[in-house]
C-alpha cells in the first residue's frame, strides 16, 4: 500500500547493494536503520543525494501529476502508468464543516459527504468530482462557477 508523502523520480532507479540509485546519485539507503525514506536518507554516509524536487500529498495530487515514477514514504518504488478514464461532474457546494484535523464538504445531489484535508477557498462555490463506474469518488478541484462535465485520465 502507497503511503503518502510520495515523491515523483525522473527515471526508473537500480537497487545495487541496498542502495536504490538514479545515476550516481542515492535515492534511498535501505542498509540504514530508519523506518522511512526520509530518516534512511539523513543517516546515510553517501554524499551523492538524489534532489527529491517534488512531494505529492494525496491521490488526486498524484493523478493530477504527469510523472510515472515514484517513490513514497516507505521506500517503495512504482511505475504509474495512466490507463483509466473517469468522469469529471460538477456540483454545488452545499455545506462546509470545519473539524479539528479535516474538513467534511456536502455537495448537492451527492448523498454522502468528502472529507478533505483543507478547506475550499470562500469564493469556490462548485467541486469537480471524478466518478468511478458512475459512482461519485474524489475532488478534483473547485472552482467558482460551474464548468462543463468531461473526463480525466487517471
Amino acid at each position: 500500500m502507497i503511503r503518502f508523502p510520495i515523491y515523483i523520480l525522473s527515471e526508473e532507479p537500480e537497487e545495487i547493494d541496498g542502495l536504490v540509485i538514479i545515476g550516481d546519485q542515492v535515492v534511498d539507503d535501505k542498509n540504514m536503520s530508519g523506518e522511512t525514506l526520509g530518516m534512511r536518507r539523513l543517516q546515510t554516509p553517501m554524499k551523492s543525494i538524489y534532489p527529491l524536487r517534488y512531494q505529492v500529498d494525496d491521490e488526486v495530487g498524484m493523478m493530477k501529476h504527469r510523472g510515472k515514477h515514484f517513490i513514497d514514504t516507505n521506500g517503495i518504488y512504482w511505475y504509474n502508468e495512466k490507463t483509466e478514464t473517469a468522469t469529471l461532474k460538477y456540483h454545488k457546494i452545499r455545506k462546509v464543516e470545519k473539524k479539528e484535523v479535516a474538513t467534511v464538504i456536502w455537495l448537492k445531489n451527492v448523498p454522502f459527504p468528502f472529507i478533505e484535508a483543507r478547506p475550499p477557498d470562500s469564493t469556490n462555490t462548485w467541486a469537480g468530482v471524478l466518478y468511478k463506474k458512475g459512482i461519485p469518488w474524489k475532488i478534483w478541484e473547485y472552482c467558482e462557477e460551474q464548468k462543463k462535465d468531461t473526463w480525466r485520465k487517471i
